[in-house]
């Protein structure tokens, strides 16, 4: 493994400033003073692994990724507990999400090892970028790219990882209404939906345009083979809590995103009187479950949104109230549980959390 080992002479952000930014941080508006860089080749592999300046990538137009989409990338998010300590939260299923994304994508996996080394590096040379506010951390954003300068449709032969990270509020601060698109779909059977590689992000955003012109926050995707089955929300997983206790999401089949925070929630379900479910969950059983009173609750989660309440679904023939409208008890207290691991004040009896520092 190589290490992430700082360059010389970075220039520092003076506190002040740093404690004005993380007064109102936003999503995505400010970042921290370094960002992780390392660049693979086949003569080389993985090499120059370094924690630089954030600032530009020098890149020629005819860039790989550019022109063919060779990009995919990853989320995780570094919480300060009250002690002052700084944890990141589950990142070695990341590293390994990032891992299958690259070899679907025909990109050179980053190892494991080094993925660690790279965010829990650039965290800890940025310590006084993680937020100590409530429901404020610090988000990392690893991603990798072709990096070769390549008109000529094959595989590149160079990439470039980088991390960099950014101080950020929840993504969805209010409660969310779906709106189920009659035109799109979002992954297919032998497609890329269950990797997190650019082009999905960037073809699903007419949905989430269509979605906004309703009046609904984000899409809730139906497969694209019969349009019968619920797939995930936008950028998120989907659940649904029933009246006999089970919390329902869609099984992963190959077109839905291993999520990390769904497998986190599937995981406490337990501890609040639910029983987890993994498995087909069909769109009229959404529609008749909402109707008749039968699924009470709705939810969507993931890294940057947390856990959303899902609290309406709509389409051109449909405008469903979850429950009463308001978020439900059992997603509150999910939340709060998972929220509470994240930043110390609930136990961690899964050992997710990795310390910084």
């Amino acid at each position: 493994m190589a290490s992430f080992l700082p360059a010389p002479s970075i220039p520092r952000t003076p506190s002040e400033q740093i404690a004005a930014a993380l007064t109102d941080p936003g999503f995505g508006r400010y970042f921290v003073d370094h960002m992780a860089r390392a660049v693979w080749t086949p003569e080389a592999g993985w090499h120059d692994h370094a924690l630089v300046a954030t600032g530009e990538v020098p890149m020629h137009p005819g860039l790989a990724a550019l022109q063919y989409g060779q990009s995919i990338f990853e989320g995780l998010k570094a919480f300060r507990h009250s002690d002052g300590s700084v944890w990141l939260f589950r990142p070695g299923m990341n590293a390994a999400r990032f891992a299958r994304s690259a070899r679907r994508m025909q990109m050179p996996p980053l190892p494991i090892e080094d993925f660690l080394d790279s965010v829990t590096r650039l965290v800890a040379l940025n310590l006084d970028w993680v937020p100590s506010a409530p429901d404020q951390s610090l988000y990392l954003r690893p991603f990798m790219f072709g990096s070769e300068t390549l008109i000529g449709v094959r595989a590149a032969n160079e990439y470039t990882y980088i991390c960099l990270a950014m101080p950020v509020m929840p993504f969805y601060p209010d409660p969310l209404k779906l709106w189920v698109t009659p035109d799109f779909a979002r992954s297919m059977a032998g497609g890329t939906g269950d990797v997190k590689c650019a082009g999905n992000y960037g073809a699903s955003m007419i949905a989430e345009h269509q979605a906004h012109e309703h009046g609904c926050g984000q899409v809730l995707w139906l497969d694209s083979a019969t349009r019968r089955w619920v797939e995930e929300s936008g950028t998120m997983n989907f659940l649904v809590i029933t009246e006999d206790g089970e919390l329902v999401t869609p099984d992963l089949n190959g077109q839905i995103l291993a999520g990390i925070t769904r497998d986190s929630l599937l995981a406490i379900a337990a501890e609040h009187g639910l029983r987890p479910v993994e498995r087909p969950l069909a769109f009229a059983e959404l529609r008749d479950g909402i109707e008749s009173g039968r699924i009470t609750e709705a939810l969507a989660c993931g890294t940057a949104a947390v856990v959303s309440p899902v609290v309406g679904i709509k389409s051109p023939d449909l405008d469903l109230v979850v429950g009463d409208g308001t978020p439900g008890p059992k997603t509150q207290a999910l939340r709060g549980h998972l929220t509470g691991i994240q930043f110390g004040t609930a136990p961690d009896r899964h050992g997710w959390l990795h310390r910084v520092g």
